[in-house]
């Protein structure tokens, strides 16, 4: 049976968990370490560890707080943010990382994507891609990459194509359009990219109600949800966000 997984985000600037609203006003939240712990023993089935400014301030991720997030936590991380090269990943790979997290990186080298794949296996490497809504592409939807603040004029579908040929193990779509509102994930965006490829597809960005976790997997056909505010705002607990799915028929780990 292929459960479905239920994966908080721990967005981090600084070594520090926050939060933001399309990826901005960002607020401190606390210590993404803590908090990892916490949703580790609540039934997490993975972590996700992003370096929100790392790209943007051109920097690497900071590997304290990942090496501190890794000793308190039992389930698997991944992690992103400032990962440019292979020898970045081997970095993270030695501090306990699962699988790691690129973005910016792969839309500026796309040969890394198959560097990494060939060197680590497709399934310890994610790709992660930011979208925001724009009708003149054949989607509807572009990549955009630093944080959301640069536009590639990348199609989303055509690129989530291209990344899986070229050897990335999971996908990672973010609506910036969507994401910290609450109001739902993109469901129109999740599908396109989930029906058009064959590896996990993370749905990320919006959840508010718990109907929003079953809708990106029963509409969207997302594998896995990305959850942030309505877990770190305790909104809900990973206990109640997994009942909803199972009182949905989706199989779920309790």
């Amino acid at each position: 049976m292929e459960y479905r997984r239920i994966i908080p985000c721990l967005d981090t600037r600084d070594g520090k968990l926050v939060k933001g609203v399309h990826f901005v006003d960002i607020q401190e939240l606390g210590d993404p370490a803590e908090a990892g712990a916490a949703y580790s023993e609540a039934g997490a089935d993975e972590l996700v560890f992003l370096d929100i400014t790392a790209s943007l301030e051109g920097r690497k991720t900071f590997l304290e707080a990942v090496r501190r997030t890794v000793d308190q936590i039992t389930v698997p991380l991944t992690v992103g943010g400032g990962i440019s090269t292979t020898d970045d990943m081997s970095r993270l790979f030695d501090a306990g990382v699962t699988k790691v997290s690129i973005n910016t990186a792969a839309v500026s080298k796309p040969t890394l994507v198959a560097d990494a794949a060939d060197k680590f296996g497709r399934d310890h490497i994610t790709v992660a891609i930011d979208t925001k809504t724009n009708a003149e592409l054949p989607s509807g939807f572009e990549v955009v990459v630093k944080g959301g603040r640069e536009p590639t004029g990348l199609d989303v579908v055509a690129w989530a194509g291209k990344i899986v040929a070229l050897g990335a193990g999971t996908l990672l779509p973010t609506s910036m359009d969507a994401d910290g509102t609450q109001a739902g994930y993109d469901i129109p965006m999740t599908r396109a990219v989930a029906d058009a490829v064959d590896v996990p597809v993370i749905a990320s960005g919006g959840a508010g109600k718990l109907e929003h976790l079953s809708e990106a997997i029963l509409e969207g056909h997302a594998d896995a949800v990305l959850v942030a505010s309505i877990a770190h705002f305790g909104t809900f607990t990973i206990r109640q966000m997994k009942e909803h799915l199972q009182s949905k028929d989706i199989p779920v780990r309790l």
